[in-house]
């Protein structure tokens, strides 16, 4: 049983109604500000030390406390939702056509919210400073590396930074972690080819970029199953393709789109430099240009070992080893400035257990009792 679960078991009926709430009014990445609204509402009548908007949708919430601890604790939940239509049959369904919360962040808020109203109803035993940060576009752009670069890890300094995500696949009342890589790094690249065009009957006059791309596609197969050490774990998946413009010229354009996943921040700087390496040797041999460019990048999601060691103590016998996965999370770019960990809380049952991004993914809102009490017992508060 975790030490806290007993008084967080308290602020059930806040936790589900600011979920609910929140899950009626889901927005996109970088929008979210009607969501933003309802979080400084709240968060302003718990009377928190610093309240301030970061970003233009993100918030910093911090409690100051007695000095006694050095340094910060700090906590995040993503606010953005998902452009997927919620089906009927849901009584707090969401009232934004082709929006919801289809991905857990509606209850990250409301965790959030019940800690900060948690240790504002015991500040006066608080040890150390508390940062609480609402962070928006984890779905999308990737709204944690602009959090950090805006100041929301200083003044105070966050010395370790813990999140959490609702797991589908995880039991109800189970906490998932891991020492090591939680979830992976990954990269969406596009890889553009500029060929020269002739009729199909004189290819010799044209530069394929049809032919350059397949080969490349072809080529990058083998850099997970050649290159990399097999140890290590590595996806590199081309998605989508377009070439061309009409059946009897030769294509002056390919495009590839795709993602790159790894375990490793060093194993994707290998990939990368191999895809480069290939990207050359085909503008060689084909006499095509190729331009490669990275999109959204998040590093590997990789837990500090003292960190995971103090959520498992934490968790006692609600813990269990997470399973690492191939799922990606902006969450990272905190763990790069600052030692932390990422958990997965468990809200499987016999009714829920829809995937995440699914349509018909949600939770009974008991796990968010779990998710305040696990947190929670990270604050250092001084004994009654």
């Amino acid at each position: 049983m975790l030490r806290y679960e007993a008084e967080a078991q308290q602020y059930y009926p806040e936790l589900k109604a600011n979920r609910r709430a929140l899950h009626a009014i889901p927005e996109l990445g970088n929008q979210e500000y009607k969501t933003k609204a309802y979080l400084m509402e709240k968060l302003r009548s718990f009377n928190p030390d610093e309240l301030e908007e970061v970003l233009d949708t993100g918030i910093r919430c911090v409690f100051r406390g007695s000095g006694k601890r050095h340094g910060a604790i700090g906590f995040r939940s993503d606010i953005d939702a998902l452009p997927i239509e919620e089906p009927e049959g849901c009584s707090f369904r969401s009232g934004h056509r082709e929006r919801m919360h289809a991905c857990g962040h509606d209850g990250h808020m409301a965790v959030l919210l019940g800690l900060a109203h948690f240790v504002s109803d015991r500040r006066d035993r608080l040890e150390e400073d508390v940062v609480l940060l609402f962070q928006p576009a984890e779905e999308t752009t990737g709204g944690a590396k602009r959090m950090i670069e805006a100041g929301a890890l200083a003044a105070p300094d966050v010395r370790e930074i813990y999140g959490l995500h609702m797991m589908p696949d995880v039991p109800i009342g189970r906490i998932a972690c891991a020492a090591g890589p939680m979830m992976a790094s990954t990269c969406e690249i596009d890889v553009d080819f500029a060929g020269r065009a002739s009729h199909g009957a004189a290819p010799h006059m044209g530069k394929d970029a049809i032919l350059a791309a397949s080969y490349f596609v072809t080529g990058l197969q083998s850099i997970v199953s050649r290159q990399i050490d097999p140890a290590e774990r590595a996806v590199i998946t081309i998605g989508h393709m377009t070439a061309g413009h009409i059946r009897n010229t030769l294509a002056d354009e390919a495009r590839l789109e795709g993602i790159v996943r790894t375990y490793s921040n060093a194993v994707f700087e290998q990939i990368e430099s191999m895809i480069r390496d290939q990207l050359a040797g085909i503008e060689a041999s084909f006499g095509v240009h190729g331009t490669l460019t990275k999109h959204v990048y998040y590093p590997c999601t990789s837990n500090n070992p003292a960190a995971f060691e103090r959520v498992r103590e934490v968790c006692a016998d609600r813990f269990i080893p997470a399973v690492p996965r191939m799922t990606a999370e902006d969450f990272s770019y905190y763990q790069l400035a600052c030692p932390g960990a990422f958990v997965f809380l468990g809200c499987m049952d016999e009714q829920y257990n829809s995937p995440l991004h699914s349509p018909l993914f949600g939770f009974d809102e008991q796990a968010l009792v779990y998710g305040l009490a696990m947190f929670a017992g990270l604050i250092h508060f001084e004994e009654a």
